[in-house]
């Protein structure tokens, strides 16, 4: 089994037998689509999937996205977990790919369980635009998941780790996040036209951050 296997398998064991961050996660992602489709009741339809629905949707997905990464680099840090992996015959940049794919592989996870209830609470149509929808959501997450994975190395270092976390994970997430609920409004809205332009950014902001926090990542580990 290759080392990064080996840590998504280990994430997964652990959340399999506790399950704290994943349905933790879910419920408070359910809990802000819940809100939020009560508090927009009786808004107009094409208004809502035009301009309200992606940003609901981005919201719930960051807030659950924060618990989850908030409780991936704590994990570690509790027991010196953490000087366990370092002092293994595993590289740093395997060791980040490897929470890295275990933080995606549980946020995306939500995520897919949040979509259903998100489209049922404000009346949408499951068709050819769930496809997009999911596609866009699964590009956003990388990006979301790989600079959140660095910051909440940093933040899991400190007193107030939960609440340092959002503070730096929502300004420098905010370029993916807008690009996300600008394509998804595009695709909702029936009008895709000059769609390519915010899934670009969102594919160059998530490449970036991927790639930045891949070569920045062995430095803060050793601090």
């Amino acid at each position: 089994m290759s080392p990064i296997a080996a840590i998504v398998f280990k994430d997964i064991a652990i959340e399999y037998k506790n399950k704290e961050a994943f349905s933790a996660m879910v419920f408070f992602g359910i809990l802000v689509v819940v809100i939020f489709s009560f508090a927009f009741e009786g808004t107009d339809r094409k208004a809502l999937a035009t301009s309200l629905a992606p940003g609901m949707l981005w919201v719930a997905y960051s807030f659950a996205g924060i618990l989850g990464l908030n409780r991936s680099l704590s994990m570690e840090t509790d027991n010196d977990c953490l000087q366990g992996l370092l002092l293994s015959p595993l590289s740093r940049s395997d060791l980040y790919l490897g929470k890295v794919a275990g933080n995606f592989v549980f946020t995306i996870i939500a995520e897919l369980v949040l979509l259903p209830f998100f489209v049922v609470l404000n009346n949408l149509a499951f068709d050819g635009k769930l496809l997009w929808i999911i596609g866009i959501t699964l590009l956003g997450t990388i990006g979301f998941v790989a600079i959140g994975t660095t910051l909440s190395l940093i933040s899991a270092q400190t007193r107030m780790k939960e609440v340092m976390l959002p503070v730096l994970q929502i300004p420098m997430t905010f370029p993916v996040i807008l690009s996300a609920v600008q394509a998804m409004a595009m695709v909702m809205s029936d009008d895709p036209r000059g769609i390519s332009f915010p899934l670009s950014l969102l594919g160059v902001f998530s490449t970036v951050y991927l790639t930045a926090s891949y070569f920045v990542f062995e430095y803060l580990v050793e601090e």
